[in-house]
Formats: C-alpha cells, structure tokens, sequence
C-alpha cells in the first residue's frame, strides 16, 4: 500500500490557516460594506412582498433600495478605479 503522508506535508506546507481573515481581507470587506448592507436592504423588501401583491408603498420602497444598490456600486466602481489608475484619464 502507498503512503500519501508525503503529499500531504507538500499540499500543507504553505503558511498554516489560523480561521481568521487577514487585515487586507478585513480591509476588503470594510470597503465593500456599504453595498453589503444596501443588498440586505433590498432583499429587504423584496422578501417583504413575496406572499402578497406590493403596495405602491412597497414598490417605492423596493425602487428606493435597487437605487440605492445602484449608486453605491457606481461609488465603489469609481474608488477602485481612481485608486488603479492614480493618475487620472488622459
């Protein structure tokens, strides 16, 4: 029979995986929040709607929400680009 022991000390031999996320992972994620929270907001009220007929109260809401998910993208669009292209468009 073959032992695999060796392949194993191979695969794990890279830096051990303590569970946590990193500072730049961390990072990511603090800049990503805004649209996390805007998502949850929407999902939010499209949830709310599911067994019934919406409202216009409620389609006002759910169009105020897909807005909000919208420009928060465009904003986190638009930092990752400025902070990729520091120099600006030519």
């Amino acid at each position: 029979m073959k032992s695999i022991a060796a392949l194993q000390a191979a695969v794990t031999a890279a830096a051990p995986f303590d569970g946590e996320p990193s500072n730049a992972e961390l990072d990511a994620i603090e800049l990503e929040m805004p649209l996390i929270l805007a998502d949850v907001d929407l999902l939010d009220a499209q949830i709310m709607t599911i067994d019934r007929t919406p409202t216009e109260l409620d389609q006002q809401r759910i169009r105020r929400a897909r807005r909000r998910v919208l420009a928060v993208r465009r904003d986190l669009a638009n930092r990752t680009a400025a902070v990729a292209a520091p120099g600006g468009a030519a």
